[in-house]
């Protein structure tokens, strides 16, 4: 206990040392203080109270900790503007659909308009239709299909990417938005007519009620039939060759494709014929002819040779062109670089062929060799793709018959900078069937419709105006008071200055956006025009842009998330390998 006692007073006396000579300095300190300065006594203790407490060492307080910086900001906010895109865009496509499924009343056609005819659903047709304000007009359409289609992703539905339905839009769909009302005829134009203005339309479905053929009158004709495929008096095309242009086309092709891989694996077939059959052979080194060869050979790389291995060593790819190269249209080095990524898929290229003839199982090609000459080779095939130029339909070469102006035309209707066709009036001509200083291309058939739309929606605008013109002219005789008859002149001065500006419209001018294609290999080359020059480019990151410009431009929101759903069910399932 008293060891206890003495080891406590060890530990408490260094305190008590340490606060007496505090004290001691403290009192030193006040009485220096009072000497010095001798005041009230009340107001020397609280002085000297607060300097000695001031001279007193201070008790260091401790410093706040400081804040953690905020890391990764950036990162945050773009998460952020990513979401909040995602959420705008989700909204924007929820309310397309919405007023895609909930289309307004449309107004009844008025008889004192005017008629305008327009044939065909293609890109021109469906462009003039999609800008164009039918309340102006009386307006029929006439076409053998009722849909409008996407021909750019037709290759892809050759192999099973894509479903024919996903690029399909009802054209009932597109003539229901409109405000007034649209009349459609699924029949096909045969003869039109010129001195009459009648057109001659064909009920050629199966089920036909009792008339068959009728006359259509019109006070303005627009003509976007398209073209034919171009055969060149080839013996045996037509019999023997697949076509890519419309929807049967490309299910006839992946039926072909199919049925050449299962007669191949037939029990006792030779050699000789499962190399025939499994030589897949494309006539065209155009955009549709390399799509889908590079569509081809990805189908067999994912999926054929996956599930039927045994094709594997005798499957084969040729394309054939008879031009120098393939993809003429594009620069040099993304030609190079096409040729390039082929070879690297075994995908031969045959250029400088020209067919002479088609048999149902070979082809003789025309091959003109480095040194200038010319040699005939018999090429063997079980599918033949004829992918090459266009042709005269039979009724725009009846029409160019009738006009004295067309007589030097060979390709199709010669038109204007307005695209009216030369000779005629009030006929207008648009995409692969007009004859223009620009490739028949889905591009320049697109804005050659909107180019119609524009003027057609102007021409109505200004008829308009005149007969405004003609009640003030009327008005202004009729005007009693001089008052009257200046307020009359200043309407009449303001609509002739909407008349002026109404009628400054000019001639259609092609805006080249450039030229896009997939050659296979989750690869696209691309020749984008961009300010005054071109930005040439190829590979994955292009294909990307491929994919993403293509979604971008098919018509309608349903067409987009169709096209995507097939993309992502053929990515995560592969393609059906069905024949049907």
């Amino acid at each position: 206990m008293a060891g206890t006692t003495l080891a406590m007073r060890a530990m408490v006396s260094p305190s008590i040392m340490q606060l007496s000579s505090v004290s001691r300095r403290s009192i030193s300190t006040t009485s220096q203080v009072l000497r010095a300065n001798p005041v009230r006594p009340a107001q020397s203790i609280s002085r000297i109270a607060r300097r000695g407490y001031a001279d007193a060492a201070p008790t260091p307080t401790p410093s706040p900790a400081p804040k953690p910086k905020k890391r990764f900001r950036a990162l945050r906010w773009a998460w952020r503007l990513t979401w909040l895109s995602g959420l705008a865009l989700t909204g924007a496509l929820a309310y397309s659909i919405y007023e895609l499924r909930h289309p307004v009343e449309q107004t009844e056609p008025d008889p004192e308009k005017k008629t305008l005819v327009i044939l065909g659903t293609g890109w021109g047709s469906v462009s003039l239709l999609k800008k164009l304000d039918t309340e102006n007009y009386n307006v029929v359409v006439v076409s053998p299909r009722n849909y409008f289609l996407f021909t750019p992703l037709l290759p892809s539905c050759t192999t099973g990417l894509i479903e024919h339905r996903s690029i399909m839009e009802p054209i009932r769909n597109i003539l229901r938005q409109k405000k007034a009302s649209v009349k459609f005829y699924e029949a096909e134009a045969t003869k039109i007519d010129y001195e009459k203005r009648v057109v001659y339309i064909n009920d050629d479905s199966e089920i036909k009620g009792d008339i068959s053929q009728t006359e259509l009158p019109f006070d303005m004709l627009v003509i976007g039939v398209g073209a034919e495929n171009a055969t060149f008096g080839i013996p045996g095309v037509k019999d023997h060759s697949c076509f890519l242009k419309e929807v049967n086309d490309a299910q006839n092709i992946r039926k072909r494709i199919m049925d050449c891989i299962e007669t191949a694996m037939f029990k006792d077939q030779s050699d000789d014929e499962v190399k025939r059959l499994l030589h897949m052979v494309v006539v065209g080194g155009g955009p549709t002819g390399v799509e889908f060869a590079g569509e081809l050979q990805d189908f067999f790389n994912d999926d054929l040779k996956k599930w039927i291995p045994e094709i594997q060593h005798n499957f084969h790819i040729t394309l054939v062109e008879a031009l120098p190269n393939v993809l003429p249209m594009f620069s040099k080095q993304l030609i190079d670089y096409t040729e390039s990524t082929f070879k690297e898929e075994s995908i031969s290229i045959r250029t400088k062929t020209m067919v002479k003839n088609v048999t149902d199982k070979y082809i003789q090609a025309e091959i003109t060799n480095p040194d200038g000459s010319k040699t005939l080779e018999t090429i063997p095939y079980g599918l033949l793709v004829w992918a090459t130029g266009n042709a005269v339909r039979p009724v725009i070469r009846d029409l160019m018959g009738q006009i004295p102006a067309q007589k030097d035309s060979r390709r199709g209707l010669a038109v204007n900078e307005y695209l009216v066709v030369n000779g005629a009036d009030n006929v207008w001509a648009v995409g692969d069937c007009a004859i223009t200083n620009y490739a028949p291309t889905a591009q320049v058939a697109g804005q050659e419709g909107a180019f119609l739309a524009r003027l057609f929606n102007t021409m109505a605008k200004t008829d308009e105006i005149e007969k405004e013109l003609a009640k003030l002219s009327e008005q202004q005789s009729q005007a009693k008071s001089g008052d009257d008859r200046n307020q009359v002149l200043d309407e009449i001065r303001e609509r002739q200055k909407q008349l002026r500006r109404t009628k400054q419209m000019g001639p259609f001018q092609y805006s080249h956006q450039g030229s896009l294609a997939y050659i296979g290999k989750e690869r696209a080359v691309a020749d984008i025009s961009w300010l005054s020059g071109n930005i040439a480019s190829g590979g994955t990151l292009t294909y990307l842009f491929w994919r993403s410009a293509y979604l971008s431009m098919c018509f309608s929101s349903r067409n987009r998330v169709l096209v995507a759903m097939d993309w992502v069910k053929a990515r995560v399932f592969g393609r059906d390998v069905s024949r049907e």
